[in-house]
């Protein structure tokens, strides 16, 4: 990663990818946001995924996450992709598996740039790209008893 100006105060981050994982317990905001914490940031931009009491019409009871092994690496590999793209300082981003309530976190990323632009930019694409492309599924239940696999996040 190239610094974004000549500052003496602004050096490259040695990984900026300083927390990714696959976690089958409750997920931290501060976690998250201290391990993207970098005094040469002036953006912060965190999503947080939560499970909503709906889907598609219907009412959502629980749901339960489950991924592939190659889910923890799938998420490093977009990660460095979005540090590729864009001028990150640090980024980190933890799933849940396992069964979830309504309310629960689901997913929490952050990313931290010079500017909040490249910030929201940043962790935008971070979350899209890891709902399309990491191998995590949900099983929805619904109260009307019906279930349903939904792929990819």
């Amino acid at each position: 990663m190239a610094p974004s100006s000549d500052h003496p105060g602004v050096q490259a981050a040695q990984d900026p990818v300083k927390l990714i994982a696959i976690r089958d317990g409750a997920l931290s905001l501060d976690e998250v946001f201290r391990a993207v914490g970098d005094d040469a940031a002036g953006g912060t931009a965190l999503f947080v995924g939560t499970v909503r009491n709906h889907d598609g019409g219907a009412d959502v009871d629980t749901l339960g996450y489950s991924s592939h092994p190659s889910a923890e690496a799938e998420m490093r590999r977009i990660a460095e992709k979005v540090v590729a793209e864009y001028p990150v300082r640090a980024l980190a981003a933890v799933h849940r598996v396992g069964d979830l309530s309504v309310g629960d976190l689901a997913v929490v990323v952050a990313v931290s740039c010079p500017h909040r632009g490249e910030a929201f930019e940043a962790c935008r694409k971070l979350i899209d790209d890891l709902k399309h492309e990491v191998p995590i599924w949900k099983h929805q239940k619904f109260s009307d008893g019906t279930e349903e696999w939904v792929g990819a996040c």
